[in-house]
């Protein structure tokens, strides 16, 4: 039994990494898909064309017989924090392009990294999760190194205003928004104490993305509707995007059902390394020394929070 609980308590792990890899899997899907249907295209074509795998994934586990379950039992409180979440995310998305649009855009993109630092803040303030001294290291080594990451190479591209522009603003603003999504996502699993973790991972990946292709996707009608006919020409990219956009979505929400905001995102870090190491491989360049240290400073916050394991 004692065996059974400790399996239980790191299934996460796993969960986490796959996620991850999934995720980074649907960015270079994103990647070749902004360039015809643009940023918030792209983003629309993540939540739209993955309703469909997420829908697939609902019936699935309520089918077969080891996660075979009755509809969840879906309260106000459910919805609140879903609702949360996928605000959340949206807003986040939207600060991070204004940051993107300034002039000092990349400190923006950097301060926007610090969300697991929120996360934990957050945690604590509306969940009660308060993280332990390793958890926080492991935060802190792994923000450090991702912001490292994110800076440019070139030490003139900034100065000491750079970092309270407007720019910094907007990156700390979509941090913050990610953060309150992690938490959202957290609080909405919490609210189902007695349903199967998968069941309410799939059916939170299921409401939340139909939820953001209905807001973003009317937004885009008004403002923007060649970005919808965009992402339909390009439907075969469209929809591995979402594929590989599902996947990763039912596994962070799945893992929310299992630990807490704080450690999923942590541990979500790890998408860098292999978005890194994807990159490097298939362009053959070598690492500069800063992104040397920055990856060696996400390892060093990830072995941290495996310590605690």
């Amino acid at each position: 039994m004692v065996r059974k609980n400790k399996v239980r308590e790191i299934t996460w792990v796993p969960i986490v990494l796959w996620a991850a890899l999934a995720q980074t899997a649907r960015n270079a899907a994103q990647r070749s898909l902004v360039a015809q249907a643009g940023t918030l295209g792209a983003t629309l074509a993540r939540f739209l064309y993955g309703i469909p795998f997420a829908g697939a994934w609902v019936l699935l586990l309520h089918a077969l017989p080891a996660t075979a379950a009755p509809l969840p039992d879906f309260g106000p409180g459910y919805f609140g924090w879903l609702v949360l979440g996928a605000l959340g995310q949206l807003a986040a998305t939207a600060f991070l392009l204004a940051a993107m649009k300034q002039r000092n855009f990349v400190v923006g993109v950097a301060y926007s990294k610090t969300d697991a630092l929120q996360v934990a803040l957050f945690g604590t303030l509306f969940l009660r999760e308060l993280p332990s001294g390793l958890t926080l290291l492991a935060i802190a080594l792994a923000t450090a190194g991702v912001v490292m990451l994110s800076l440019p190479q070139k030490k003139a591209a900034l100065d000491g205003r750079a970092w309270t522009s407007a720019a910094a603003w907007y990156g700390l603003a979509s941090g913050a928004g990610f953060a309150l999504s992690a938490v959202g996502y957290r609080g909405a699993a919490l609210q189902l104490p007695d349903v199967s973790p998968w069941i309410a991972g799939a059916w939170g990946v299921l409401i939340a993305q139909s939820l953001q292709t209905l807001l973003l996707g009317g937004w885009l009608a008004l403002r923007a509707p060649a970005a919808l006919w965009a992402t339909a020409t390009a439907w075969r990219v469209s929809t591995l995007a979402g594929a590989a956009g599902a996947l990763a979505s039912i596994g962070w929400f799945t893992a929310f059902a299992l630990t807490t905001a704080a450690n999923v995102r942590t541990l979500g870090m790890v998408e860098v390394v292999f978005s890194y190491l994807v990159s490097r491989r298939l362009l053959r360049e070598k690492l500069a020394p800063v992104e040397q240290g920055g990856l060696a400073l996400v390892v060093a916050g990830l072995l941290a929070l495996g310590l605690q394991l």
